[in-house]
């Protein structure tokens, strides 16, 4: 192990535990303990705080306060770290996303290449999909990272896009901030070829650079890019549009169905909603997951649907035994 290799490691022990040994080090770092009091000197001379103590129980710890020494990672805590902070930017959790985000982008930019790639290779075993939990997708962290410092540096970023139709395509944008929705990241960024505010699924984002040309920030309409997502994802074509009544108040099923549809109070007691959706077994389950009586009124597909969903639930359940 080279001094410079040597020096980083000791550094990195000393942050891990509050008090050391001389031997305990030396038999870390598989050197004498005269060679830990040269690194520790050495260390010392530069400006890290590390206190000395000698005699019984003596040893090396890192003093507290606010010169504090840069932070030194290893190849595990650097992994676990940005996967951790992975877990809260794109998971339902109290603390907040954008500031994890923002953490994660800060270590993945100095990461060595092979540490970044064994996070990208953890991301299957990263975000399992726990009951209640709502996890959006990450399939390079890199790409993210390098998004997000772009939305925090006013950077100019390119892209290449794969919409929705799998067409490929080259982009420049201004970004304006990532945001979860769905269980899905977008990226949420003033297109400059198209002159227009446009929404990015990260996960049909490839080979992301920062340009390097600053920009001055704009005025998303409305404020708020959470809910200029959703009204991007609910302006979209789809490809069914289910209308039914339910006998649930609109304040219940607007609560139940969020912004996967309108809905419409016809009375204290009952309501119209529509749904689009790609999928009609989709929108028969956001339907029955109500909890409520309801009616489809079309199109024609639902309708046979829901009344095959009904049959089948029927043939499920068994009859009654008669009783002696």
């Amino acid at each position: 192990m080279s001094t410079g290799t040597r020096t980083l490691a000791l550094l990195g022990l000393l942050q891990s535990r509050r008090h050391w040994s001389g031997a305990d080090l030396a038999r870390r770092l598989d050197v004498s303990e005269r060679t830990v009091r040269r690194d520790v000197l050495s260390l010392q001379e530069i400006g890290y705080p590390i206190v000395t103590t000698r005699g019984t129980g003596g040893g090396y710890q890192l003093s507290a306060g606010a010169c504090l020494p840069p932070l030194v990672l290893g190849e595990e805590e650097a992994a676990a770290t940005v996967l951790g902070l992975k877990e809260i930017a794109t998971g339902v959790h109290p603390a907040s996303a954008e500031a994890a985000m923002s953490a994660m982008a800060k270590i993945v930019q100095v990461l060595p290449t092979r540490i970044r790639r064994r996070i990208d290779s953890l991301r299957t075993v990263a975000t399992p999909a726990g009951e209640g939990s709502h996890r959006a997708g990450i399939d390079d962290v890199t790409a993210l990272t390098t998004l997000a410092l772009a939305c925090r540096d006013a950077d100019t970023v390119s892209f290449s896009y794969r919409g929705s139709d799998s067409a490929p395509s080259q982009r420049t944008t201004q970004p304006h901030q990532i945001v979860n929705v769905e269980s899905r990241l977008y990226l949420v960024a003033w297109d400059l070829d198209r002159t227009d505010w446009r929404t990015f699924r990260i996960d049909r984002i490839a080979h992301p650079h920062r340009t390097g040309a600053h920009f001055a920030r704009r005025g998303l309409p409305g404020g708020d890019p959470v809910e200029y997502v959703r009204d991007r994802i609910r302006s979209m074509p789809s490809r069914y549009r289910v209308h039914a009544t339910i006998r649930a108040s609109a304040e219940r099923v607007r609560a139940e169905i969020v912004h996967h549809g309108t809905v419409a109070a016809i009375d204290p007691d009952s309501c119209e909603v529509h749904i689009a959706a790609e999928s009609l077994d989709w929108a028969t389950f956001c339907l029955v997951s109500i909890g409520a009586p309801f009616v489809v009124h079309g199109p024609p597909e639902a309708i046979d649907l829901v009344k095959d969903w009904g049959s089948r639930l029927l043939l499920a359940t068994p009859a009654p035994t008669p009783s002696r």
